[in-house]
């Protein structure tokens, strides 16, 4: 039999220029280049110039002789904080929707020929594009499935009235989402959803309808999640939308695949935009096995002064060791101005240590940490699923607060604060955490981390999904015969 040769497929990705998107997406990147595809990442000019600065990434990268990162300006000036209120992120992603179209067409029609876009949801203009020019889109969500299917459940929220409901019903469960109406309430669902305003909700329909439209219409939809955690939320996806592979968790996935492939090579690099302050390891080293809660919010979330002491002194009157991490633009808004007082600054440094910025892969992999304080962002779940530490959540907007209602009533491997700040509050529920509700637990959460784990090893359930979805790829450079 004559064997045919087809060009090596070129794949073009595209993240939302946000921390919790670019990390996913660069180690799918890396894995699709770990099966000799060719990979442009198509990046902000602001964070490529921080990746730059505080990872190894070029040499991370520099590896794959198939691989190019490009460049595009945001929109924002280069000392603009890019946190706090969401109006930063309306400016940023309309910026990059007129300045990034040329650049995308640049690309797609060039000598070097794209085979397909693996673009990050929400980006409308990027998909217009392609089909503009033909190009298969592989659409890659970054929230869970539960989050997705939330949203796609919106036009019957708002058709049955539930929606909007009232302050009193908050804890009242919601009945027409298939699939979550024996456990979400009202309360669970995105912030979005809590406008009391029917017409806002109605626009909120109109645009979220018009994003699914193209998840559906799109040659292939991916998420970050695996079939245990998340299978029957995706069964019902499946019934929408055509093509949906679970390929999760990605930073454990490749992890596997670059030791299987060369134990010569390194899995241990970031993707952080910020500066890591690794002090903070060789503190955990001298604490106790599970003693530690590392308390983190992510990128994007912001207290008022008075929410940070809160915090801080729950944390600190709950008598446990904590690590913490406090980036310097966290604190929004106005608030007390008080000095904090003696017990807190003496517990923190008796118990408490604070950084910038922690390796949190690495943090939660500790033997020292036994929880973890989050805001349920997407890639601090999984990270905490895979590394086998339960979780206390406090969920900021978004597919935090479905996802923190699913660790606590179907995973059961945590706790939910949402809609509180109070000291008392904070104290109460670490010692749950860490001492009365530890056992049950850490137990619940072991046997999932070891079904992640299993997932994403060869004949797993992602595994399998992912070779699935480079065979895809790579037939579609493939030319019919005539």
């Amino acid at each position: 039999m004559e064997h045919k040769s087809y060009p090596t497929p070129h794949v073009l990705i595209f993240p939302i220029p946000l921390q919790g998107h670019i990390t996913p997406m660069l180690n799918l990147a890396e894995i699709l280049c770990l099966a000799n595809l060719k990979v442009t990442f198509l990046n902000t000019t602001y964070n490529q110039k921080r990746l730059t600065k505080h990872t190894d990434i070029e040499a991370r990268f520099g590896r794959y002789p198939g691989f190019t990162f490009k460049t595009v300006p945001d929109g924002l000036p280069d000392d603009h904080p890019r946190s706090g209120d969401k109006t930063w992120f309306r400016e940023m992603h309309a910026a990059l929707a007129s300045s990034v179209k040329p650049l995308l067409k640049d690309i797609f029609v060039g000598k070097d020929e794209v085979s397909c876009l693996i673009l990050d949801g929400w980006m409308s203009y990027a998909n217009d594009v392609a089909n503009e020019v033909k190009l298969p889109v592989i659409t890659f969500m970054i929230p869970g499935a539960s989050f997705i299917w939330t949203l796609q459940c919106l036009p019957k929220l708002i058709e049955a009235a539930e929606l909007p409901f009232k302050d009193e019903d908050m804890d009242e469960l919601v009945k027409n989402a298939p699939g979550m109406d024996s456990f979400l309430r009202y309360r669970d669902l995105p912030c979005c959803f809590r406008d009391k305003d029917i017409s806002v909700l109605r626009t909120l329909q109109d645009y979220f309808n018009g994003e699914i439209k193209k998840i559906k219409q799109a040659h292939t939809f991916i998420l970050n999640t695996f079939e245990d955690l998340e299978g029957p939320i995706l069964s019902l996806i499946c019934e929408h939308c055509r093509d949906v592979y679970a390929i999760g968790p990605l930073h454990a996935h490749l992890k596997y695949r670059l030791n299987r492939k060369d134990t010569t090579l390194s899995n241990t690099s970031s993707s952080d935009l910020w500066e890591v302050d690794r002090s903070c390891i060789s503190w955990l080293d001298q604490k106790p096995d599970k003693s530690v809660v590392y308390a983190s919010f992510g990128t994007i979330t912001t207290f008022t002064k008075d929410q940070l002491m809160e915090f801080w002194a729950g944390l600190v009157q709950s008598n446990k060791y904590f690590l913490w991490v406090v980036k310097s633009d966290i604190i929004t808004g106005s608030g007390s101005d008080s000095p904090a007082h003696d017990d807190l600054v003496q517990g923190t440094k008796e118990r408490g240590y604070i950084v910038s910025w922690a390796p949190q892969d690495e943090v939660l992999a500790h033997r020292a940490v036994g929880g973890f304080f989050t805001h349920s962002g997407r890639g601090s779940v999984l990270e905490s699923i895979v590394a086998g530490v339960p979780m206390l959540c406090w969920p900021y907007f978004a597919d935090h607060l479905v996802d923190s209602r699913f660790i606590t009533e179907v995973w059961k491997i945590g706790l939910d604060m949402k809609d509180t700040c109070d000291r008392k509050i904070v104290e109460n529920m670490i010692k749950d955490l860490m001492e009365r509700k530890k056992d049950e637990l850490r137990m619940s959460v072991s046997k999932l981390s070891h079904l992640a784990k299993k997932s994403i090893s060869e004949g797993g359930s992602s595994y399998s999904n992912l070779d699935q979805l480079i065979e895809k790829i790579k037939g579609m450079t493939k030319k019919e015969e005539h």
